[in-house]
């Protein structure tokens, strides 16, 4: 992480506030635009109240002639009333005239004029003025002040600026508290992380609340170190019997060696024959262990390298992994009839998990004998005619290196079965083997999928 860089709690707090600070301005901008508007809606039309007349022209002449100096004040929130001739000359009835626009002179000359603006008066007060054509050369302009309406609108800004104010540091109050609560289990599945990337202990397991975003995550990573642990455990458990099925070969093909080199370098040769039965165990122990290597490293790989296909066609993998049986089944005859069945697997896994079951029960038949293979709403079965497997030892023919007492005199490094229960699992699907009526073994394998054809299709 960067230096200076702030936290998801902190951005999120910031986040907040300034959503609301956002929120709080606009909506006081609104408020405070609506209120001036409201209220210059109110002084306009207190302005027309009561309207202006020839009796009130006919007062203000009358107080000008007794008062030209304007008269008593009529106080500050009262209309302030003169008349406006062509030539600029005004009268106003009260003590305090109001300068004279242009606007306002141009409507002494309009008939019917009439003009609404704000001004000044002499004494430098601000007004709302409007001015009205009275006759031929002359309007009267009636005002009020707008002290009022300005100190409610400065009192009104910095009530809103208070309230805005108070809303940013609530809402950033609030944002940090709601981070806190909502960032909790982010802050527990990131210590869970980082004390498994520090001690490597896949045991840790995060406690899941409710069904949200942050419970679905916390699921998926318990489910995630649980299959990472599994998948060490297995390989622990590989490497393990891996070594202790190397041992044996490596043992025997050494004390052959030892042999070889103690006659080469005593200078007593063999004889001829025991010398032949020497090197032809070191060839068949070299051998064993290439079958044993390889199958280890299709044990490793058989989950790996391939994605899973949504929609693939498990009739079409059983068919290709009947047809590469066949070209080593010699005089054992392999009978396939499949149906239509669609899968979500690898295709190679599947594959060679087929053909394993195929070389077992092709392994296991008398010659000139028949392996049935049939496929029937995703349940795929595989027939022979062998001397069978005993009852009791049929719970572990799908454990690594484990081989039955039938097949130990067989060549072979006992890990076939274990490939297919491995990609057979992947698959979400089921194995298992059981006794056949009639003598021989009987492989069951199912995996879920949907039928898109009922044609049958028969492999001869």
């Amino acid at each position: 992480m960067r230096r200076g860089r702030r936290s998801m709690g902190s951005r999120l707090t910031v986040l907040v506030a300034t959503a609301v600070a956002v929120a709080i301005a606009v909506c006081a901008a609104a408020c405070w635009f609506l209120v001036r508007d409201e209220l210059q809606r109110q002084l306009n039309e207190s302005l027309e109240q009561p309207p202006v007349n020839h009796r009130i022209v006919e007062m203000i002449q009358r107080d000008c002639s007794q008062s030209p100096t304007g008269g008593e004040n009529p106080g500050p929130f009262l209309r302030l009333q003169q008349i406006v001739l062509a030539d600029g000359t005004r009268c106003a009835q009260g003590w305090d005239a109001v300068v004279v626009a242009p606007a306002d002179l141009k409507t002494t000359g309009t008939r019917g004029g009439r003009v609404l603006r704000d001004g000044v008066t002499d004494s430098g007060d601000t007004v709302r003025v409007l001015t009205t054509n009275v006759g031929p050369g002359m309007a009267v302009s009636v005002s009020r002040s707008l002290t009022g309406v300005e100190r409610t609108l400065r009192g009104l800004a910095l009530l809103l600026a208070a309230v805005a104010a108070l809303g940013v540091i609530g809402a950033a109050t609030a944002g940090r508290l709601v981070s806190r609560t909502a960032l909790r289990p982010v802050a527990r599945l990131t210590g869970a992380v980082e004390h498994i990337a520090r001690t490597e202990d896949l045991r840790i397991r995060i406690p899941v609340d409710g069904e949200d975003e942050i419970a679905r995550l916390s699921t998926s990573f318990n489910a995630m170190t649980a299959a990472l642990a599994s998948s060490r455990e297995r390989q622990a458990q590989l490497i393990a019997d891996a070594g202790h099925e190397l041992r044996t070969p490596l043992t025997s093909l050494r004390t052959n060696i030892d042999l070889l080199l103690h006659s080469e370098n005593t200078g007593r040769d063999l004889d001829p024959q025991a010398r032949h039965r020497l090197l032809a165990s070191v060839k068949a122990q070299m051998a064993e262990l290439s079958v044993l290597v390889g199958d280890l490293l299709e044990l490793s790989r058989v989950s790996e390298g391939e994605e899973p296909s949504p929609d693939l066609p498990f009739h079409e993998v059983v068919e290709a992994a009947v047809a590469r049986a066949r070209l080593r089944a010699h005089d054992v005859r392999i009978d396939a009839e499949l149906t239509d069945w669609y899968v979500h697997g690898r295709e190679g896994a599947l594959e060679r998990a087929v053909v394993n079951l195929l070389d077992n029960a092709v392994k296991f038949s008398p010659s000139g004998g028949t392996v049935a293979v049939r496929l029937a709403e995703g349940e795929l079965t595989v027939r022979d005619h062998g001397p069978g497997i005993p009852e009791d030892e049929l719970p572990h023919v799908f454990d690594r290196f484990w081989r039955s007492s039938t097949a130990r005199s067989m060549p072979g490094s006992g890990l076939g079965l274990a490939i297919v229960a491995q990609a057979v699992r992947d698959a979400d699907g089921e194995i298992a083997l059981t006794a056949a009526p009639g003598g021989g073994t009987v492989a069951t394998l199912k995996l879920p999928g949907r039928a898109h054809s009922q044609t049958g299709l028969i492999i001869t």
